[in-house]
């Protein structure tokens, strides 16, 4: 059996950050001027701490680098949040979304008289404009879903993918 690296990271919190750790430091609340986000992440054989301003991260090589991902990138999302720019093409019926509440309703997609469907997810926010969308969240991985969301629902079945590239899709990540 391979041997185990053992490493320890200092992860800094930014200033205007409030971090909360739990007990064994596998979830992480933190709030900022974005938003709040709550995770939770269960990662055996890694520890994770408070140290000063600085989260401290010990444990195996993979494991570690895995957790501090995660907190890194829920403090930039509470920090500055994460924008995503969608763009909507057509070429043979012009189709449209729409938001209503929890629901994203496209329609007219490919001609289809009953509209498709799609879930925003949590607390991320959808912005239309014309043919550009902007998704916007303090949480990585509710704006990544809600995302996978809206393209799972425009996806194209039963016909030639060189021929109909209507949908929505991403412009700048």
């Amino acid at each position: 059996m391979a041997k185990q690296t053992q490493i320890t990271h200092q992860l800094p919190v930014p200033s205007g950050v409030t971090v909360t750790l739990g007990e064994n430091g596998h979830s992480i609340k933190a709030s900022g001027k974005a938003g709040k986000v709550e995770r939770i992440v269960k990662i055996d054989n890694v520890k994770a701490k408070m140290a000063g301003s600085n989260i401290e991260i010990s444990g195996n090589l993979r494991e570690a680098n895995t957790l501090r991902a995660h907190f890194a990138n829920v403090l930039d999302g509470v920090q500055n949040g994460y924008k995503r720019k969608l763009k909507i093409v057509y070429a043979h019926f012009p189709f449209s979304l729409e938001v209503k509440g929890k629901d994203i309703v496209i329609k007219n997609f490919l001609g289809e008289k009953q509209p498709r469907h799609a879930d925003l997810i949590g607390q991320t926010k959808l912005e239309i404009k014309g043919a550009d969308i902007m998704v916007n969240g303090v949480d990585v991985e509710e704006v990544g879903q809600t995302i996978a969301n809206i393209r799972q629902a425009t996806r194209i079945r039963d016909r030639d993918s060189r021929v109909f590239q209507d949908g929505v899709y991403p412009v700048e990540l």
